[in-house]
């Protein structure tokens, strides 16, 4: 038995009794109860000697340079006066861990900055165990939204997996937090943040989101004073797909007998999509020439920048009117999937007209879901939506009060 002055190892109460090589790269250590200390009830922490029975546990600890370090830990059942047979309580120990909470915070502050896989890897931890530690930090970690200050939301959705499985994240506007994240997109899927919500609902002002008509209706359904906010980069992505894509197609068609005009039509697809501050001298260029060559892709140009300028309306009176001005340009041109668009957009309008009182847009839900590509990337994908919707939050706290 080693002396009692022998240096604290951070077992209280328990000296190291022998060091064995386990393999080239693990070390066994043999622990001994004190005997200066007396062991404490796992209950009601009080000291107790009456001992039940012992029982030897094999307990990972930090590595001890190149070595992975076992512990031999004889583990005492106690009499306790007050309750009964229980376990002794170890202060660096956790109650049916075989990993000692020296470890653990170390292995917390490794999860938190590499992939699962890496830190098996690295500390040889199967992952399932990782995985409880990480999650049970982020659960301690990722702060409580204060519901009561919440007055303008974020919705939008991003995919989970391949094969059209999508998950709804909502984001607190002012604070930038991720308040909720909720497996699917329908009516049912979103129901229960608006439940979560509960009384807050009354509080809440202004919604952004895409055209999302479940989105729009729970909304509606829960939070009676919110307006709704259709954000400008999601209508004006619809329009390109649904107008200027096919009237550029019906053109590309029209000149089959002359293949060249044709192939440049059917290669100015992201001229005609893209920004025109966006493009580079060359293209600015190559795109006006195609205007000046094509008066209904012209058309459909200039109408898709006059969209736009409904959400930078200095108020609401300016931008139905604007409205009003566009709807019937668009019924005046003549072109089908222009006229079709304008008629499928005109039940909308309430949601584009109110941006000009509240300028929220869904461009930071944009950049949180680029984060989540990333997230998802860095762990090779999740198993556990919990753990993922969690890692999410983590992610996104907020900024601080």
């Amino acid at each position: 038995m080693p002396d009692a002055t022998f240096p604290a190892w951070g077992w209280e109460g328990f000296l190291p009794l022998s060091f064995q090589p386990r393999s080239s790269q693990e070390l066994l250590i043999t622990l001994s109860p004190d005997p200066a200390v007396s062991p404490r009830c796992g209950r009601c922490q009080h000291p107790c000697t009456r001992v039940h029975d012992v029982s030897v546990r094999l307990v990972r600890d930090r590595d001890l340079f190149e070595h992975r370090v076992w512990l031999s830990v004889p583990l005492r059942r106690l009499r306790c006066i007050t309750c009964g047979v229980t376990r002794e309580h170890l202060g660096w120990l956790p109650a049916r861990s075989r990993i000692t909470c020296r470890l653990q915070c170390y292995l917390e502050a490794l999860v938190a900055l590499l992939p699962l896989k890496h830190v098996a890897q690295l500390t040889g931890i199967h992952w399932h165990t990782l995985k409880a530690i990480d999650q049970e930090r982020l659960a301690r970690t990722v702060p409580e939204p204060d519901l009561g200050q919440v007055r303008f939301l974020l919705m939008d959705e991003f995919a989970l997996f391949k094969g059209h499985r999508y998950a709804t994240v909502v984001m607190d506007a002012e604070r930038k937090q991720v308040l909720w994240v909720g497996e699917g997109r329908s009516r049912a899927a979103i129901r229960p943040f608006f439940e979560w919500l509960g009384t807050h609902c009354q509080h809440i002002e202004a919604v952004a989101m895409d055209m999302n008509t479940a989105m729009d209706l729970e909304v509606q359904a829960h939070c009676p004073h919110a307006r709704i906010i259709y954000d400008l980069f999601h209508v004006v992505a619809k329009f390109g797909r649904e107008v200027i894509d096919k009237v550029r197609v019906q053109q590309a068609n029209q000149l089959r007998q002359q293949p060249r005009q044709r192939q440049i039509i059917k290669r100015s697809r992201w001229l005609l999509l893209r920004n025109r501050d966006n493009l580079q001298e060359e293209q600015q260029v190559r795109l006006q020439e195609l205007l000046d060559a094509n008066q209904s892709l012209l058309l459909v140009y200039l109408m898709k920048e006059q969209l736009k300028e409904l959400w930078y309306a200095p108020s609401e009176r300016v931008a139905k009117r604007r409205w009003g001005q566009w709807f019937r340009q668009a019924m005046e041109s003549g072109l089908e999937p222009l006229m079709i668009f304008a008629r499928r957009l005109k039940p909308y309008m309430h949601g584009i007209v109110a941006s000009a009182t509240h300028h929220l847009n869904t461009s930071l839900l944009e950049g949180v879901n680029n984060r989540i590509k990333v997230i998802k990337r860095m762990a090779y994908g999740y198993r556990d939506n919990s753990y993922f919707f969690l890692k999410i939050k983590a992610a996104f706290p907020g900024i601080p009060r």
